[in-house]
């Protein structure tokens, strides 16, 4: 079952990629303000995003419920808080300047990055709620989130993709230029290989 939500949950990393790009020299120097807002807290949120991705690759299918709940639910809070963190930055910061259609592409990711925390939290409170008691009513729980966790998938999916749209011309270039995003990026990168 963790198989399957570690496939489900795989390429957190596309987050981070989907904020980098190749960067310029062009002079944005409002548009370089705004990426350093977004990127200053993205390798935190990186990290803690990463580590609740490994921790479900790694947990026993096989292993006791009691350890099975505990790391899924961990791991999922984890997932929650990330994806919040990146939303409330991503917010915070705004809509880049100068950038036509900035507005509805910056909500729009916002609203999903918000969405995919909600889910995870949602999540959460399922795996908290099952019977480790009765290995049936376990076994059948976890199906249920393993179902659940194909639509998070889809919501993740969803999120990368506002990103890389928000993430077009010179706020990726902008971004780019970014020691948060650039240091995020890498080891997302070295991750991956």
């Amino acid at each position: 079952m963790n198989k399957k939500l570690a496939a489900a949950l795989s390429g957190g990393a596309v987050l981070v990629l989907a904020l980098t790009g190749c960067s310029d020299e062009k002079d944005t120097k409002e548009l370089d303000a705004w990426a350093k807002k977004v990127c200053e807290t993205v390798p935190a949120q990186q990290a803690k995003i990463t580590a609740a991705y490994d921790a479900l690759a790694k947990v026993a299918k096989d292993g006791k419920p009691e350890e099975l709940q505990k790391t899924d639910s961990e791991a999922f809070q984890n997932l929650s808080d990330g994806f919040k963190a990146r939303a409330t930055a991503l917010s915070t910061a705004g809509a880049p300047p100068g950038v036509e259609g900035a507005a509805k592409k910056h909500k729009d990711a916002v609203d999903k990055l918000t969405l995919l925390s909600a889910s995870y939290a949602d999540l959460k409170k399922q795996v908290d709620a099952l019977d480790t008691k009765n290995q049936s009513k376990f076994a059948s729980g976890l199906d249920d989130v393993s179902e659940q966790m194909k639509d998070v998938s889809q919501q993740y999916k969803s999120a990368v993709a506002s990103l890389q749209s928000l993430e077009e011309g010179d706020v990726k270039q902008a971004v780019a230029k970014q020691p948060g995003c650039k240091k995020a990026a890498a080891s997302a990168s070295a991750a991956d290989s």
